[in-house]
């Protein structure tokens, strides 16, 4: 299964799959898609009125998941990658069903942002676009979210992902089904409201072609094409000319529109009101409907990373070097602590390994980041923006464990122990809080001058003869760090050798 790729969109309106094969031609990768399921979940119609989502969608999407599961049976969990929108990222009980979704799925599932979720539909829409060097708008519609982004090439120049979604602009402006003029217009007008916020930055970077993906958009496409309400692309005239049917009729009627599809039927009012109002506020003129979307972006994504071009690796060089962070220092860092990591022998050719080996040394590259903030307490304030900035390719668990490495990697350790780390976590810190020690004079060295070792939580750290006594200063700091270390239920031996 090497040579597969498995994506899973949790969406809130549908749940999606995709496999993907990769097609290796001398240097050239191509990724070929070779199955697909998809299962309607709605699963922001689960949402009470306590932002909760209800037991019986829960069971709902836990089912479709074990489908899924079973499909992806025999995959690397380095090729799959499953990641979960809006309606997991409002719900409030979200923490408690991930454990249960995971267990259906077998993989793990991330909670991505908003823009994170922006960035890989745009990487998903233009694979199937041709090359140019204009700027290019896209508009995604969910279940419970809008992400809009311009780009140019293959890189997103604007993301912003705002709280209007399809199934939730339904259940908020036509309960029941019922459409009217007045309620129509209110729920355009909410939406223009909300898409208001983006509107200056958007047709300040403008764009030559508009392009829409996902369920909204390309139902929209249909329904315009195939009851000749539009020749060929998405236009405001077609839309207005299906709103003016729709209340004339009072609700959708599935038998009354060509090229609807059913499970489309019941959110096309607030996806439609949602579409006319990004076309009113921004300005826009006419839409394609592009193919690609969310999974196929987090294919493409999980391609590049297997191609040894990850994205999270540009996004820790850009982060370098806006924040001016001291790149010899951040190298030197990165190098001991991953030395150190590689000492203790843990088997990085399983996932969890390998992935908390790259956030150790992502971490060490920018552990100095809280600097641009203030000298006091820069740890903190590192732990913090990387927590919460905005770092393409990283998701929420990514962004976390990041933190929790740069909180720890000074000071007292009682302050991470909300984040619940594993044996291996606790580990990873050590190598970079060890590393951060050894290199405080800010001098390069050409080797290694300690071991370490790790047998349950007893950390043995070995010297050369007279190294101590040579280094008084490292000397000192290393007897420190054996209380530190103790009260967090560990022993730290230092020894000569």
């Amino acid at each position: 299964m090497d040579d597969r790729l498995a994506s899973i969109d949790l969406g809130s309106n549908t749940f999606r799959l995709s496999i993907g094969r990769i097609v290796r031609h001398g240097d050239a990768v191509q990724l070929y898609t070779e199955d697909k399921l998809r299962e309607l979940v709605a699963l922001a119609n689960g949402l009470d009125e306590h932002q909760r989502i209800d037991a019986a969608t829960v069971a709902q999407a836990v089912a479709a998941l074990r489908r899924f599961g079973e499909r992806l049976k025999g995959f690397s969990p380095a090729n799959v990658r499953a990641v979960a929108t809006n309606t997991f990222r409002v719900a409030r009980n979200a923490a408690d069903i991930l454990p249960e979704a995971e267990r259906a799925l077998g993989f793990p599932i991330e909670i991505i942002s908003g823009q994170e979720e922006a960035r890989l539909i745009y990487l998903g829409v233009i694979q199937d676009l041709p090359p140019t060097d204009d700027h290019r708008l896209v508009i995604d519609i969910g279940g419970g979210s809008t992400e809009f982004i311009i780009g140019q090439g293959k890189e997103p120049l604007q993301l912003a992902s705002l709280q209007l979604g399809c199934t939730t602009w339904t259940r908020r402006f036509f309960p029941n089904g019922l459409i009217t003029r007045a309620r129509l217009h209110r729920a355009i007008l909410a939406a223009r409201s909300t898409i208001e916020s983006i509107t200056h930055s958007y047709r300040r970077i403008g764009w030559q072609e508009a392009y829409g993906s996902s369920g909204t958009a390309k139902g929209l496409l249909a329904v315009l094409v195939e009851n000749g309400l539009s020749e060929r692309d998405i236009t405001l005239d077609g839309m207005d000319r299906l709103a003016s049917a729709l209340v004339k009729a009072g609700e959708v009627r599935l038998q009354d529109w060509a090229g609807l599809k059913a499970e489309r039927a019941p959110v096309l009012a607030g996806g439609l009101a949602i579409m006319m109002a990004a076309f009113q506020e921004l300005g826009i003129t006419h839409m394609g409907a592009g193919d690609g979307a969310l999974r196929v972006g987090v294919l493409h994504d999980l391609l590049g990373r297997d191609s040894h071009h990850d994205q999270r690796d540009e996004t820790v060089r850009q982060m370098g070097s806006r924040y001016q962070l001291d790149a010899t220092q951040a190298e030197q860092v990165r190098r001991t602590a991953l030395a150190l990591f590689d000492q203790l022998g843990l088997d990085d050719r399983q996932l969890p390994m390998a992935e908390l080996r790259k956030a150790l040394g992502w971490t060490a590259q920018l552990h100095e980041i809280g600097l641009v903030i203030a000298r006091n307490d820069y740890h903190k304030h590192g732990a913090y923006i990387l927590e919460h900035a905005d770092m393409p390719g990283f998701s929420h668990d990514d962004q976390e464990l990041l933190a929790f490495l740069a909180l720890g990697h000074q000071g007292k350790l009682a302050k991470v122990r909300p984040y619940a780390p594993s044996r291996e976590q606790w580990l990873a810190l050590c190598c970079l809080r060890l590393a951060v020690l050894l290199l405080r004079r800010r001098e390069p060295h050409d080797t290694l001058p300690i071991r370490l070792n790790a047998q349950a939580q007893h950390i043995t750290l070995s010297a050369p003869a007279g190294w101590l006594i040579a280094h008084p200063l490292s000397g000192f700091l290393l007897k420190g760090e054996t209380e530190v270390w103790r009260k967090a239920g560990f022993v730290l031996d230092v020894t000569e050798h």
